[in-house]
């Protein structure tokens, strides 16, 4: 399938590690994914090679040849750093809060995540700062002369205790030899699982709207990889219906930059009447992507198995921060927590103005965006196998410290052996491409939308004859019933 794939390089997404060809590698399998899937839809078969035959220069699934696939290098990065483009009525979003930052304790660096209010006032609480006074300036001020009496490991155990989100920076060889970095380097980037021998439900002919018409997705997830996922599902057709709770809903400017082509409802699923409405949803649904820590969902009933028995032949796609797995598995993270943790703070470290040593970051939420368009090509893999004759419900599961772990592999040999994906070159800082450098300009579009005028960033996954752009703009936060169209 690899022939079908062309590439526009450019000088993009400079770093230390290979940050440009994770990117470029995610959006070319979630792009390819979808043309196989596209293939398959075309042809309306029920069964044929998986796998596709080769008929002269063509790929063939089914009698119909694949799509080709280009990937342009200034579209994927541009698409990667999405938050910094996106404007609402000419207002540039807030992207990280006066709290959420790297701090020198007086052992070792630690990364903090208060975006969200509850977030923050546990961050707070564990500290035994009152935070209800003073600016942020001040508050901050407060915070690191706290936190430069402390140690960094002790820290991150003291606001995980209360809730909150910290994380000790931490080199490669560290993570490698911690608990959860252990467990990240002996398994691969994608797990998948078949659940039951149900026979996949037939879809409605496609109707021009992708090779997903027909299907329907629920969507719990929440920044930022999760809803990159279900966008990108949504880009290809699928009625997708994103579900929050009516007591936590998502961050206003994340919507906008993540709810293109989605609908959006409020459920309460720890009453009776929320519960009720789920399993109407649950029972002509085709796909549930939940981005919640593992396990933290299953009182609800959405534990994987469970979703598949009560919805036979479900696809299931998760996504985790730290992986389905212990020690971790049940704490909270974001993507610049797991880029500390992982050793990727460490090895993009800069100075400062005063000659000192911090731990920087990706030129882009890397991990984020791209495990979301890993789990958008998983998802529509697994219902390319069931179209083609394969039974059975699926489970795919990835997480960002496993993202984080494939990246890190490119550059040194902290992985295990057969990590590092093949071609993956030993330094991420590209000379020119023939194209040139990328101006972002060219992968921009604006349009008015229920939240006010946007410019937003094109998606950047595509194949030829492929939706060029999603079919409606965000709306509302939970302003949609929880019902399908």
């Amino acid at each position: 399938m690899l022939e079908r794939i062309t590439c526009t390089p450019r000088a993009t997404l400079l770093s230390r590690l290979p940050v440009r060809e994770l990117a470029r590698a995610s959006v070319a399998v979630c792009s390819l994914a979808a043309a196989e899937l596209s293939s398959v839809r075309s042809d309306g078969a029920a069964s044929g090679p998986v796998n596709g035959t080769r008929t002269g220069t063509r790929t063939v699934i089914g009698t119909r040849a694949v799509p080709s696939v280009d990937v342009d290098d200034g579209a994927v990065a541009t698409a990667f750093t999405s938050e910094r483009h996106l404007r609402i009525d000419g207002r540039e979003p807030v992207r990280f809060a006066p709290l959420s930052r790297f701090w020198r304790t007086a052992e070792g660096w630690l990364r903090t995540h208060a975006n969200y209010p509850h977030h923050r006032a546990r961050l707070l609480a564990a500290l035994g700062i009152d935070g209800e006074d003073g600016d942020d300036a001040a508050l901050v001020e407060t915070v690191a002369a706290e936190l430069a009496r402390r140690d960094a490991a002790e820290v991150e155990e003291t606001v995980y205790a209360a809730g909150g989100l910290a994380v000790a920076v931490r080199t490669p060889q560290e993570w490698a030899a911690h608990p959860q970095g252990a467990q990240a380097g002996r398994r691969p980037l994608l797990t998948t699982a078949r659940m039951d021998q149900a026979f996949p439900r037939k879809l409605p002919e496609p109707a021009g709207h992708g090779p997903l018409h027909g299907v329907r997705v629920l969507d719990l997830t929440r920044v930022l990889a999760g809803p990159v996922a279900t966008r990108t599902l949504a880009l290809f057709g699928a009625d997708v219906l994103r579900i929050d709770a009516p007591h936590l809903p998502e961050d206003a400017d994340t919507h906008a930059a993540t709810a293109a082509g989605k609908r959006s409802a409020l459920l309460d699923l720890s009453s009776r009447a929320g519960q009720a409405d789920f399993e109407e949803l649950l029972s002509a649904a085709d796909v549930v992507v939940t981005g919640y820590r593992p396990g933290a969902l299953d009182r609800y009933g959405l534990a994987p198995e469970s979703l598949a028995d009560r919805r036979p032949g479900v696809v299931v796609g998760q996504i985790s921060a730290w992986g389905a797995y212990d020690p971790w598995h049940r704490r909270r993270g974001f993507d610049s927590l797991v880029q500390a943790a992982s050793g990727i703070a460490h090895t993009e470290r800069q100075q400062d103005e005063a000659g000192e040593e911090r731990p920087g970051a990706l030129p882009a939420q890397a991990l984020d965006h791209g495990t979301g368009y890993l789990l958008a090509a998983a998802v529509m893999r697994a219902l390319t196998e069931q179209r083609c004759g394969r039974s059975g419900a699926r489970l795919v599961q990835l997480a960002l410290a496993q993202t984080a772990d494939w990246l890190v592999s490119g550059l040194t040999s902290q992985g295990t052996a057969g990590s590092r994906p093949e071609g993956l070159p030993a330094t991420g800082a590209a000379a020119p491409g023939p194209a040139g450098p990328a101006d972002p300009a060219s992968w921009l579009a604006e349009t008015d939308s229920p939240l006010g005028r946007l410019r937003y960033v094109l998606p950047p996954v595509g194949y030829e004859g492929a939706p060029a752009d999603w079919s409606r703009p965000p709306g509302v936060p939970g302003a949609d019933p929880a019902a399908w169209w």
